[in-house]
């Protein structure tokens, strides 16, 4: 494109230019991340995986995009637990369940 424009340049001006405004680049990449909506729903599968029951969990948010899935073969306080402390892990705020909601 800058080429069309009559303007050349080397390998080492685009890997100066790389050096200094990357960081800053990739960092304004991570936080326009789209956040995730205030309500969440949770959605559980029972899965036969070579003969085995297994347990798919999926939480959306109101928008149906997929925060995360986990699949477990057990099916108990302790997974339960791990599932949403990997989900809520970094978030800011607290969403809203979808059964308090009006």
């Amino acid at each position: 494109m800058l080429a069309m424009r009559g303007v050349s340049l080397s390998y080492e001006t685009v890997r100066e230019w790389c050096l200094k405004f990357g960081q800053t680049y990739a960092n304004g990449l991570r936080h326009k991340s789209p956040r995730p909506g205030d309500r969440w729903h949770l959605d559980e599968v029972f899965l036969k995986i070579n003969g085995r029951l297994h347990y798919l969990w999926r939480a959306v948010d109101q928008d149906g995009d997929v925060l995360d899935i986990l699949v477990q073969s057990h099916r108990d306080k302790k997974a339960a637990k791990k599932f949403f402390r990997k989900l809520l892990k970094g978030l800011r705020y607290v969403p809203v369940p979808s059964s308090q909601t009006s």
